[in-house]
């Protein structure tokens, strides 16, 4: 912190007793005093001078600009930049701001503030969450692009993604640089499709088969190029931002990866609130709309950072809009595959299975994955099809004991790819693995999978409903 004015003390009485170490700097002798008998650290400095706030500053995350002195404030600002370029630095006015200071500000500092209680909230917040160092972090990666940037959202993207990936965007455009969001396959479901539309959301869709020249690459709510994607696995990658377990090492210039948070469309609505970026409605209803989608209503891994983010977003926010992404109409061929997942259902106590054949919308196997979880005395429902030389499986679970995207990983490990949340996992198997002849209404290949794919996923979730024999009462790990 460079000075120690009135709305320093306030900041101090709010983030002295967190965790981390604070440094007061002040030119005045008597407030040194004043601050060392209140156990704060603090040290005599000319804060507008670079070399003596360097010397005396260490390697802060955040840095804090806190004189009552508008002018000392705008020098400060200044040395705190040339001092401590890697670090979040947030610039409090003063009284008396000119243009030409809030230039300077502007220019030199990540946070410009002049609201005592809003300062106060944001200066919480970065120290709470640890952003400071990240924001400062992507800043310099973005304003490092020379060309443009594709945001990537994964294969057929869900609300959360495509929000996320607008939203990046966003930021972007914000630091000068064109950026323009994109995807592999399809917008295929419904309501993602109404969530587009009715938002006027503009993504590019990439074609597959066409060679693909990227200046900088960004991907968002999954990390890893030819994973979820349609990228050559040796894509440089220079930003991921994402919610979800990485399959193995991610080594890019930026990574925020943060499995503890529900939903990547949360930790971007961080970075343009740690940007002073706007919220325009569309992105504000989009990004709840993420949110909501991707903790099932707030209901699945939810955290404290999803609350704040949505409670953020809401007033932003166009509740009707969502009303009407909510309730799309549903097409005869997704209420098809329902009634042939209810047909072809296999039932293993409180688990169901479902082969629903070949099918024409991949989104209807998730759907209908959905829609039998309302049969009863079923907790955990697997619907599978194909189409296109591949099998899409979707699994669904309430109140059961069993990690279904941990289950899906083992089921089909070295078949083709799987994973997801605890509650909602999928899977991608090719059909090259399995040895059939379809016939022209592909029932032989249909009963193949039966029998290859369904005894595979009952005996996942039956290993996984087991208690670990390893485990004892006396033992730290906890007995099911």
């Amino acid at each position: 912190m460079l000075g120690s004015g009135t709305v320093a003390h306030t900041v101090l009485d709010s983030v002295r007793e967190r965790s981390g170490e604070l440094l007061v700097l002040d030119p005045d002798e008597s407030r040194i005093e004043s601050l060392r008998n209140e156990k704060v650290a603090a040290e005599r400095a000319d804060v507008t001078d670079p070399a003596a706030v360097e010397r005396l500053g260490g390697d802060p995350d955040l840095v804090f600009v806190a004189s009552d002195d508008v002018t000392v404030n705008a020098l400060a600002t200044e040395a705190a930049a040339e001092a401590f370029p890697d670090a979040y630095l947030v610039a409090y006015t003063g009284t008396g701001a000119t243009a030409e200071h809030r230039a300077t500000f502007a220019e030199t500092a990540d946070r410009v503030c002049s609201a005592g209680e809003a300062l106060v909230e944001h200066i919480e917040t970065r120290v709470e969450r640890g952003t400071a160092a990240r924001a400062r972090h992507l800043r310099e990666i973005l304003e490092s692009i020379e060309g443009s940037l594709t945001v990537l959202a994964h294969d057929n993207p869900d609300p959360d993604a495509i929000a996320a990936a607008v939203a990046l965007c966003r930021i972007a455009e914000a630091f000068g640089v064109d950026a323009e969001p994109c995807y592999f396959g399809d917008i295929s479901h419904q309501e993602n499709r109404a969530f587009v539309n009715l938002l006027e959301l503009e993504l590019t869709r990439l074609d597959a088969e066409a060679e693909q020249e990227f200046d900088t690459v960004a991907l968002v709510d999954h990390s890893a190029p030819g994973v979820n994607d349609q990228l050559d696995p040796e894509t440089p990658v220079d930003v991921v931002i994402d919610h979800h377990p990485p399959k193995g090492e991610v080594s890019v210039p930026f990574a925020d990866i943060r499995e503890d948070v529900g939903a990547t469309s949360t930790i971007v609505t961080q970075y343009l609130d740690c940007f002073d970026v706007d919220l325009t409605e569309a992105l504000a209803t989009a990004l709840l709309y993420g949110i909501r989608i991707d903790t099932k209503d707030f209901k699945r891994e939810i955290t404290q950072q999803d609350f704040e983010a949505a409670a953020a977003l809401l007033p932003h926010a166009n509740i009707d809009v969502l009303e009407r992404i909510e309730s799309p109409s549903i097409s005869a061929d997704t209420f098809e595959v329902v009634a042939r997942g209810i047909r072809n259902r296999e039932v293993d106590g409180e688990v169901l299975a479902s082969c629903v054949g070949a099918i024409t919308d991949r989104d209807a196997i998730a759907q209908a994955a959905d829609r039998l979880l309302a049969i009863q005395g079923v907790t955990v429902t697997f619907v599978y099809g194909f189409m296109d030389g591949t099998v899409y499986a979707s699994a669904r679970g309430r109140g059961n004991d069993v990690d279904l995207g941990e289950v899906l990983r083992v089921a089909f490990d070295g078949v083709g790819s799987a994973g997801g949340h605890t509650d909602m996992a999928g899977a991608q198997l090719p059909l090259g693995v399995f040895d059939a002849v379809q016939d022209d209404a592909g029932d032989t290949l249909a009963s193949v999978l039966e029998g290859a794919i369904t005894p595979r996923f009952f005996e996942a979730v039956r290993d996984a409903a087991k208690p670990d024999e390893s485990a004892s009462p006396t033992s730290d790990a906890r007995v099911e």
